[in-house]
């Protein structure tokens, strides 16, 4: 088997040759570093503790976070939260936002973390930043039988990429276990059990890079959805309607060769290990009429659980998903209005969950359908995040039903939070399709009445009209 991908030498050199002027303006200094790496998943999440000292003579009001753009380009989330004192305490959440400090390498991203309140001379801050990457483990071999295991490259550095200069720094990093391939040794490197261990290193200048790589088995399932689409339905007569479509691909190594349905049977766990079979749902407590199926129709390979907590719904598609394959099936629920429907301040306002139940999804691509009833009006979105957003009308009821409509990219389940729709909506609405139910039928039977005693014959000689005499004599 060749060797992994090595990282390009070319882009190492920029980061430490730019390094030096760039941040060295900077009064901070980072008195500890300590990452943790989880690599159980193939979404990367990486926690980043940090013990920040101003060691300059001005307050210091943010502080900067760097990452190549290797790896920026696949950063879904960021998030910093943050307290000041020697000793760490509740933390609370710090805006983030996308900087070009001048004179930095144009090889690298800069984030901003704003303080609450400037760091004054001497005082400590102590920063935790999680980011979660997409797309950053690469199957290596990109194709396997299906007797094989999956195996995946992750490549990063020993040293925290910082700004700034690290007194202390460590990594460690949580892989799900299995045979590690190869893993790039250094003096204080080990790996005990399942995890890998960096460090400690003492005295770091800014910007400093030490390239590793590990190769281990990864056969957790790369479930990506190429596309969800999640319609969100409110009826002001008790309930809220779920329909979620998925098309869904395993995103990890490609089958290589013809698979065989027969050894998969009788020895999956050998002759199937890199596929999934199984996704799982984690519904609202209090889900009903809850139903799975696909284009052919209905799936009865699914099972569900539901207590005081939580719904759990475990889908099996038709055919288990190895690399490369995919799938398309739907999804659906039904809500109870009151727990998702509140009014304030005389307006109405949804509040739900924006991503997919299913648990360790990639969504590349998510668009988010709410349908309010007929006769809103006043409506607005608020998301705890950016996304694009637009709005029509659907064309099944009188006037219409406003339909607002959010897309976002790259959607993980760090941003499974809730989102609230405003609107308002009167109550005699919604009497307005039952009138028109009743006046139709109304109009229907006067028309019937109508039609019953109404002359319709041509001539009094006609044979229907003597006929009709006769009948009435």
């Amino acid at each position: 088997m060749a060797p992994p991908p090595r990282l390009a030498a070319p882009l190492l050199l920029l980061l430490l040759v730019g390094a030096c002027g760039s941040a060295a303006r900077a009064d901070l200094v980072i008195s500890r570093a300590d990452r943790k790496v989880d690599l159980t998943s193939h979404i990367v999440r990486v926690l980043t503790s940090l013990k920040v000292e101003n060691a300059g003579s001005e307050p210091v009001s943010k502080v900067l976070l760097a990452f190549p753009n290797i790896q920026s380009k696949n950063l879904a989330a960021i998030r910093a939260f943050g307290t000041e004192g020697k000793v760490k305490g509740l933390s609370s959440i710090l805006p983030i936002e996308v900087v070009e400090p001048s004179g930095v390498p144009p090889e690298l991203t800069f984030f901003s973390a704003l303080l609450n309140k400037p760091l004054e001379k001497g005082k400590i801050l102590h920063l935790d930043v999680l980011t979660v990457f997409t797309h950053f483990l690469q199957p290596f071999p990109e194709e396997i039988t299906q007797a094989d295991s999956q195996l995946v490259v992750f490549q990063d550095s020993s040293h925290y990429l910082s700004p700034y200069p690290v007194k202390v720094q460590t990594l460690s990093i949580r892989l799900p276990g299995g045979r590690v391939e190869s893993y790039t040794k250094y003096g204080n490197t080990k790996l005990v059990e399942s995890e890998l261990k960096y460090g400690p290193y003492e005295d770091v200048p800014p910007f400093s890079y030490n390239p590793i790589i590990v190769h281990f088995e990864n056969n957790n399932p790369f479930a990506v959805a190429k596309e969800l689409i999640r319609e969100i339905e409110i009826s002001h007569w008790g309930n809220v309607q779920i329909t979620e479509h998925y098309n869904i691909v395993h995103g990890g190594a490609r089958l290589k060769g013809e698979f065989s349905r027969l050894d998969y049977q009788s020895r999956p766990n050998a002759r199937g290990v890199s596929s999934f079979r199984h996704l799982i749902a984690r519904l609202p407590p209090r889900a009903h009429s809850i139903y799975y199926r696909d284009e052919i129709g209905n799936i009865s390979t699914s099972h569900l659980w539901s207590d005081s907590k939580k719904t759990q719904l475990e889908i099996e598609p038709r055919f288990p998903l190895f690399g490369g394959w995919q799938t398309t099936f739907t999804i659906g629920y039904g809500l109870p209005l009151e727990d998702f429907v509140f009014s304030s301040d005389g307006r109405r306002f949804l509040n739900i969950t924006f991503g997919s139940p299913m648990e360790e999804i990639l969504i590349e691509k998510l668009i988010v359908k709410v349908v309010l009833p007929e006769g809103s009006k006043d409506f607005d979105v608020s998301a705890p995040f950016p996304a694009n957003q637009w709005q029509e009308y659907s064309h099944l009821d009188i006037a219409g039903r406003p339909v607002l409509i959010l897309e976002k990219a790259d959607v993980i389940p760090e941003h499974n939070l809730h989102f609230q729709v405003y609107y308002k909506f009167n109550n005699i609405s919604l009497l307005i399709e039952p009138m028109m139910l009743i006046t139709g039928f109304f109009l229907l039977f006067v028309a019937c009445i109508a039609y019953m005693h109404t002359d319709m014959s041509i001539s009094k000689n006609s044979p229907s009209y003597l006929a009709k005499l006769q009948w009435d004599e």
